[in-house]
């Protein structure tokens, strides 16, 4: 499954795979309805003959070999430690899920549709309280659906760290590296992601403005124009944003940023989960001096070293 590439830079929307996950209490069965960036689903295919593996937690059903790829499966239903209808698996499905070049399947009860929303229709999970064995920030987002149903946007890097599945590359500065001064504006809505690459920039000399989401993300750019006004650029030396936020996202950030003359000669980097090749070239259309994928140490302080030093000859 690829992005849609009709979704245009700046249109602060995204498309979801909208799946489902049934749960059985008493005699009701009630069905959570649950939803992941397409951008980051490579494939959906039907439940494939799967080698267990011994000593890994119940919720791990096991891997198989996907064109010569061997991925490990996760049972959503059982991560979440819910009670599942007997005829759950009737119409079960595996989204084959690509972040941070690491590819991992997720066992669903039933994969409905592909919908297309606006980030601003998407409000932070900040009041969403978990239940069925996660807590809510495992949760980037909610929206409203038909009928006023909900829809959680589930952050599946969250449960791939919990796991143990992958883990981000936070090594240390290379020796050799020079240090640098100045303001950085970095967005993210995960304060975990927004910590690790704070506390990577201060350890590059830069000081750091942090903003939630691409509309905060304005604001604090307004707010550091009337501390500096046209000397900006000589104390704000880079952006560096996540691309899935809720209320604005990334790319439509940028847009805004790339349309202000005070602040369109800033270099931004984007910084995300997200690994396919559509979304790296979106971040270029939309301005980006480069792309980055979350969080190879190594990477991000050339990458920004690199940019910085560009925009300052």
């Amino acid at each position: 499954m690829k992005e849609n590439t009709t979704l245009k830079v700046g249109s602060n929307e995204m498309e979801l795979v909208d799946f489902r996950i049934f749960k059985q209490e008493d005699e009701e069965v009630y069905e959570g309805i649950y939803g992941v960036n397409v951008a980051k689903v490579r494939e959906i295919i039907r439940v494939p003959s799967l080698t267990e593996l011994p000593g890994v937690p119940e919720f791990i059903e096991g891997i198989f070999d996907l064109r010569g790829v061997v991925i490990p499966v996760v049972n959503l239903a059982s991560w979440m430690g819910v009670k599942v209808p007997e005829d759950a698996g009737k119409n079960a499905r595996v989204i084959i899920a690509e972040f941070n070049n690491v590819l991992i399947g997720f066992i669903v009860h039933e994969a409905r549709r592909i919908r297309r929303i606006n980030w601003k229709d998407i409000e932070p999970a900040s009041f969403v309280s978990g239940g069925d064995g996660f807590d809510g920030s495992k949760i980037t987002g909610v929206t409203r659906i038909e009928d006023d149903a909900v829809l959680l946007i589930l952050d599946l890097e969250a449960v791939v760290q919990d796991l143990g599945l992958y883990k981000p590359n936070t090594g240390d500065i290379p020796q050799d590296l020079d240090t640098f001064e100045g303001l950085v504006l970095l967005l993210d809505d995960s304060s975990t992601a927004r910590k690790i690459v704070k506390d990577a920039l201060e350890k590059m000399g830069f000081d750091v403005v942090e903003a939630s989401d691409g509309r905060d993300g304005l604001e604090k750019l307004d707010d550091i124009y009337a501390m500096y006004e046209d000397g900006i650029s000589k104390h704000l030396k880079l952006i560096i944003s996540d691309i899935e936020m809720p209320l604005m996202d990334g790319f439509h950030f940028a847009a805004n940023v790339k349309e202000d003359g005070r602040f369109k000669n800033i270099p931004i980097v984007f910084n995300s989960s997200i690994s396919d090749h559509f979304s790296e070239m979106r971040g270029k259309d939309a301005g980006a001096e480069a792309y980055l994928v979350k969080f190879d140490a190594n990477l991000f302080y050339g990458e920004v070293a690199r940019v910085v030093r560009a925009h300052m000859k």
